[in-house]
């Protein structure tokens, strides 16, 4: 029997908790209507290298293979072509920045190592799929970058794409709507920030858009996920304590944020968001000495 689903004011449902540990600074890709999330960061154990499978029509959870790398937090994800990548992120044990990758393959269960992140290893990043290529940029090697790499998975190789249009950054949150990425708010030298920007893998160019924080408050370590060519950002460390649950969406059809609803869990950062279908999910985060599984759906 599937967990009991909780409906509540807003369009916020609550669903079957992550199985694992509670953790932040997780990652998460999704293939068909399956959700994978793994890895992130405990307050009791440290990092972690478990990986999880949600079923949107049954609302389970099953844990598959581990991922095979250190044990990480601040990594990334994405899914290309029914394969699901991750890497870069801290190493859990010694605190080093990283920028080995690996593919996991559902239909087998397993993880094979593919090459390098072709950028500097480093940490709370970004990243997104388009057509037949995952991307990668912005976070930290130390210094705030900006740089964005392409991953071609059939060659195995990452090209240089065009630097992200505004300041480097970590913690930034993105989503993709017809073949165009939207990458913004995040934290550069110490400021949240308001920008937000459009990416054309096709012209390979960035072009600004309407800031965020022109109708909300500034925030990093957010949640971004799209339902039906509207994309939304929601939960994460905002400027002012009234930004904590309210969700936001974009419509690039008129270039403009609607507040859409509020977030009805626990305000959280470093949380991992996707969308299935028609729906998009929030779940996992931490906030002050507190780490989440619970996991919320929301319907517009």
């Amino acid at each position: 029997m599937s967990p009991e689903t909780v409906t509540l004011p807003g369009g916020w449902h609550t669903k079957a908790s992550l199985q694992g540990p509670a953790r932040s600074a997780a990652v998460t890709f999704t293939i068909d209507n399956k959700a994978y999330v793994g890895t992130g960061l405990t307050i009791e154990r440290g990092a972690l290298a478990d990986f999880w499978q949600y079923d949107t029509d049954t609302n389970q959870w099953t844990q598959v293979a581990d991922f095979p790398g250190k044990a990480r937090s601040e990594a990334v994800g994405f899914a290309v072509s029914n394969k699901g990548y991750v890497g870069t992120g801290i190493d859990g044990a010694s605190g080093k920045l990283l920028r080995d990758f690996y593919q996991f393959d559902p239909a087998a269960n397993a993880w094979t190592q593919v090459a390098d992140f072709g950028g500097s290893a480093r940490r709370s990043a970004v990243a997104f799929a388009i057509g037949q290529t995952g991307f990668v940029g912005t976070g930290t090697d130390g210094n705030e970058q900006r740089d964005l790499w392409g991953y071609d998975p059939t060659a195995d190789t990452w090209t240089r794409a065009a630097d992200f249009g505004g300041r480097g950054r970590v913690g930034a949150a993105a989503f993709v709507i017809n073949e165009t990425a939207y990458v913004g708010t995040g934290n550069a030298a110490g400021i949240n920030q308001p920008d937000f920007w459009a990416y054309d893998p096709a012209k390979n160019l960035w072009k600004e858009r309407k800031n965020f924080a022109e109708t909300s408050i500034a925030r990093s370590y957010a949640v971004g996920f799209a339902i039906n060519n509207i994309g939304y950002f929601v939960t994460g460390a905002c400027s002012q304590r009234s930004g904590d649950y309210d969700l936001w969406g974009y419509d690039p059809t008129t270039d403009s944020w609607t507040n859409k609803s509020s977030f009805e869990g626990t305000a959280r950062q470093k949380a991992v968001g996707f969308s299935v279908g028609s729906k998009g999910y929030v779940t996992t985060g931490v906030y002050g000495r507190a780490s989440y599984d619970d996991l919320w759906a929301f319907t517009p």
